[in-house]
C-alpha cells in the first residue's frame, strides 16, 4: 500500500458514488484508506446507496483488499467543506481528491505518485482525463507553474494532493460554491509554495501532469464543469482580486496565455467559415481544459 489517502465527496450522487469508490479500490498501487465524505445528501436513494457501501465493507461484499474505508457525513456545506475535511481526516502525506460522480483509472495512484515523490517542489498531480457521457473524449491539461495558471486552470480537480502544501495555504476557499474552488486552490498552492524548512534548495512550486488518460469524466448538460461557465466573468474577477499580488507578479503570462487561447479560437473559426471542418473536429476528439473548451464540447454535443 502506498502512503495516501482517497478521499471522495459525495452529494445526491445515488448509485454513481460507488463506482466511485470501486475505482479507487480497484487501483495496482492500493491507498491506505478511503474517505467518504457525504456533503448532507437529502435523497433517499443517495442515503441508501452510502449505507449499503459501508455494510458491504464493513460484511465483505465489496472486497477491500485490507483499505480502510471510513464515513464522515456533514450538513451540507458545499464541495470545499467536503474536500477540507475528508483531507484534514487524512493522515497519510498525499491526499487523492475525487468526485461522486467521477472514476480513477486503475493506474492513477501509479502514475501520480512518483511525479509527487521524486520532486519536493511539486505541489499536487493528475493526469488526462478520458470523459464519457455526453462526450466521448481525451482531455489533456498540462500542469505548470504559476505562471501557466494565470491564464486557465490547467489540472483536473481529481488530483493528488501534497498535504503539507494544501496545509499551508489554508485548504480550499469554502466561500467558493459556484465553481473554481479547485482552480483557486491551485492558485493558493503555486503561491505560497513549500514549508519554509523545505524551501531550501528547491525549484519553484508547479503541478505535474503523466501525460494519460487516468481520469474516467463523467460529462453531462448539468454538470458543474458545464454549469460554472455562466459565472465564468465573475469568477475569474474573484481569482483574481484574491491573488492579486500573483497576478500582478505574471501579468505578461496572464496576457499572454489569454492571447494564445483567442488565436486558436479564431484560427477554428476562420476554417469553419472555409468550411474546413479539420480543427472542430480535432476539438472535439482533444477539447482544451481550464479555458471553457471542455465545457463547450459537452453543450454541442448535448
Amino acid at each position: 500500500m502506498a502512503a495516501v489517502t482517497v478521499v471522495i465527496t459525495s452529494y445526491n450522487q445515488g448509485p454513481l458514488i460507488r463506482e466511485a469508490v470501486e475505482s479507487a479500490l480497484s487501483q495496482t498501487v492500493r491507498p491506505e484508506r478511503i474517505i467518504i465524505v457525504d456533503d448532507g445528501s437529502d435523497e433517499q436513494t443517495s442515503v441508501d446507496v452510502l449505507s449499503a457501501i459501508l455494510d458491504d465493507c464493513r460484511h465483505g461484499a465489496l472486497d477491500t483488499g485490507g483499505v480502510a474505508v471510513d464515513f464522515i457525513d456533514q450538513v451540507n456545506a458545499g464541495p470545499s467543506a467536503a474536500r477540507n475535511r475528508g483531507i484534514a481526516a487524512a493522515g497519510t502525506p498525499f491526499v487523492v481528491v475525487l468526485d461522486g460522480d467521477d472514476r480513477l483509472m486503475p493506474t492513477f495512484i501509479e502514475r501520480t505518485l512518483p511525479l509527487l515523490t521524486a520532486d519536493d517542489s511539486m505541489v499536487a498531480s493528475s493526469g488526462w482525463l478520458r470523459t464519457f457521457g455526453v462526450l466521448d473524449s481525451v482531455v489533456q491539461p498540462t500542469g505548470g507553474d504559476a505562471g501557466a495558471f494565470v491564464s486557465h486552470n490547467c489540472c483536473p480537480a481529481t488530483c493528488m494532493i501534497r498535504r503539507s502544501a494544501w496545509e499551508r495555504c489554508g485548504g480550499y476557499d469554502e466561500s467558493m460554491r459556484s465553481g473554481f474552488e479547485d482552480w483557486d486552490l491551485f492558485l493558493s498552492m503555486l503561491e505560497r509554495g513549500l514549508e519554509p524548512k523545505d524551501d531550501a534548495g528547491k525549484g519553484t512550486a508547479h503541478i505535474g501532469i503523466a501525460p494519460e488518460p487516468l481520469i474516467e469524466y463523467r460529462t453531462a448538460p448539468a454538470s458543474s464543469n458545464v454549469t460554472s461557465m455562466t459565472k465564468r466573468l465573475d469568477l475569474m474577477r474573484f481569482l483574481i482580486a484574491k491573488h492579486r499580488d500573483l497576478y500582478a507578479a505574471h501579468i505578461a503570462d496572464a496576457i499572454l496565455g489569454v492571447e494564445a487561447i483567442s488565436m486558436s479560437r479564431l484560427a477554428m473559426w476562420e476554417s469553419l467559415m472555409r468550411g474546413d471542418t479539420t480543427a472542430s473536429q480535432a476539438f472535439m476528439t482533444h477539447p482544451t481544459y481550464g479555458d471553457g473548451g471542455m465545457a463547450a464540447a459537452v453543450r454541442l454535443q448535448s
